[in-house]
């Protein structure tokens, strides 16, 4: 299929949309008029709140699945596809940082953390890569983050994954950027989530004196990113890394 027509709606999948960043993602495409898939281990208010949205449950699809599990993937992928045909954007969200000196750091969360932020991201993105090469179409965005360009202490394992996950993005690009898909990454810094509210006061006056915008990142800074290499006017832009920091890395 060809996206020539910019007001069709897509068929938008958002691994770990339930809440923080992935949450803001979705909200941005369903508020776009896309159809939109998401899934993550548990519910929460804001899937609820979209479920029972009459303006946006018609476009909306949730699972409660682990991205670790391959089998669960692979099931939902086949009920977005059952309900509405081919997935056309995929945003590869999930993930999680466990922050720990590399010596203490327990060898279950070093699987842990390799499984979840770059071995799921491969299995999901090689399933639904098949039809958009068959369909001539695609983008895939992967969150990565500014911990896999730049060292930060206490993060070895995280961003050894991210920057992996980097790595896979510009080799991807390169192996389908024939049949008009795109492959990007985008690497936020410190965003204003839940993944932050654990910080305390001096760590974060700490942060946003370092960065030179002087304020941490919201959602929002990201999402108008992804919405951008989403779209048609982003299809001469592949295997990128783009940075969205405030200036932290530069």
């Amino acid at each position: 299929m060809s996206m020539s027509d910019s007001t069709k709606s897509r068929v938008v999948l958002v691994s770990g949309g339930s809440r923080g960043l992935g949450a803001a993602l979705v909200e941005d495409f369903l508020r776009q008029g896309d159809k939109v898939a998401t899934f993550s281990r548990k519910s929460t208010d804001r899937v609820d709140a979209w479920k029972a949205d009459p303006k946006v449950r018609d476009r909306f699809h949730f699972g409660s699945v682990d991205a670790t599990d391959r089998e669960g993937c692979k099931k939902f992928l086949g009920e977005v596809t059952e309900k509405w045909g081919n997935v056309e954007v995929l945003v590869n969200n999930a993930g999680m940082a466990i922050d720990a000196l590399l010596p203490i750091l327990r060898d279950d969360d070093v699987d842990t953390l390799i499984e979840l932020d770059l071995k799921s991201v491969i299995f999901l993105t090689k399933r639904v890569i098949r039809p958009m090469l068959l369909d001539n179409w695609g983008r895939v965005i992967n969150i990565s983050s500014v911990v896999g360009i730049r060292g930060y202490r206490g993060l070895s394992v995280y961003g050894a994954a991210k920057a992996g996950l980097d790595g896979f993005t510009r080799a991807l690009a390169r192996e389908v950027g024939v049949r008009n898909i795109t492959v990007n990454s985008v690497a936020p810094g410190y965003l204003r989530t839940e993944m932050t509210h654990g910080l305390d006061e001096g760590n974060m006056t700490q942060i946003i004196r370092r960065t030179p915008m002087g304020r941490l990142g919201e959602v929002e800074d990201v999402a108008s990113l992804v919405s951008f290499l989403a779209s048609e006017q982003a299809g001469f832009i592949t295997g990128q890394t783009l940075v969205v920091d405030g200036g932290i890395t530069s």
